[in-house]
């Protein structure tokens, strides 16, 4: 079974005051430490979506797979409609979703989520009673997640209207899920 990553990085940061994906985080740039933890959990493939600054986070980050997602200003549910539309075409049963700004999610929390992964899977990592990422959205999903995604609630009302369905995974053990708002709360800038 063929797992992809999809990372959400398409933002431009407005809080932060530059692009997250741009942002500097332990020796590489956030989109970089992001978009390498799904290889780290043996995901087949890994797609970065951008949209603000797009061509500049190219550049920054090169040897990544990109999809751009013109009409990112409208939220992030644009970005998991265009990064789930590029997995479409793909072998891909499940895709594990990522956000650019939330760095503690580490490659063993996106293994504990992807062994549960299926077509008709809809699992979330687990801290301490909250839902968060990673997130792992089976195939058969994907078309009701993006047709219920607006603004920048990404997979949340899919989630909520199919809770029954989803099985979460305590990840709190091996993963932080803060995610970097602003430069002073995240001590990185």
């Amino acid at each position: 079974m063929e797992i992809a990553g999809l990372v959400l990085a398409a933002g431009a940061g407005r809080r932060y005051g530059m692009p997250k994906a741009l942002v500097s985080w332990q020796g590489s740039l956030l989109v970089e430490h992001v978009a390498a933890i799904p290889a780290a959990a043996g995901l087949s493939r890994t797609i970065v979506v951008v949209g603000a600054e797009a061509a500049r986070v190219r550049a920054a980050a090169p040897g990544l797979a990109y999809v751009e997602n013109p009409a990112w200003a409208t939220g992030m549910a644009s970005s998991l409609r265009a990064g789930l539309a590029a997995l479409d075409g793909t072998p891909a049963t499940a895709a594990v979703i990522l956000l650019v700004d939330m760095p503690g999610v580490t490659a063993a929390a996106v293994r504990r989520v992807a062994a549960f992964a299926s077509p008709a899977a809809l699992v979330m990592g687990g801290y301490a009673g909250r839902r968060s990422h990673p997130v792992l959205l089976g195939r058969d999903h994907w078309a009701g997640v993006a047709a219920a995604a607006t603004g920048d609630r990404g997979a949340r009302p899919y989630l909520r209207e199919h809770a029954a369905d989803v099985l979460v995974v305590p990840v709190e053990d091996v993963a932080d899920d803060a995610d970097l708002d602003v430069p002073e709360v995240s001590g990185r800038a």
